[in-house]
């Protein structure tokens, strides 16, 4: 997938999986994306995958909730 997809499925993940709203959880992932936290996503977008988008789902919603 591409990096705006990986950040598309982050943010359903989030909604689907921690019950959060869709403007928030876009929010939350325009925050971390601030962060740079999915910096080595579009330097590799051979991790952009949809096991990582759990992964990163869980881990935005731990440090940005």
């Amino acid at each position: 997938m591409t990096y705006e997809e990986h950040l598309d499925e982050v943010a359903t993940l989030l909604t689907e999986e921690y019950g959060m709203s869709d403007d928030a959880a876009i929010q939350m992932v325009m925050r971390a994306q601030a962060d740079d936290f999915f910096s080595g996503h579009d330097d590799k977008p051979s991790i952009c995958t949809l096991e990582r988008a759990r992964q990163d789902a869980k881990a935005v919603f731990n440090k940005y909730k």
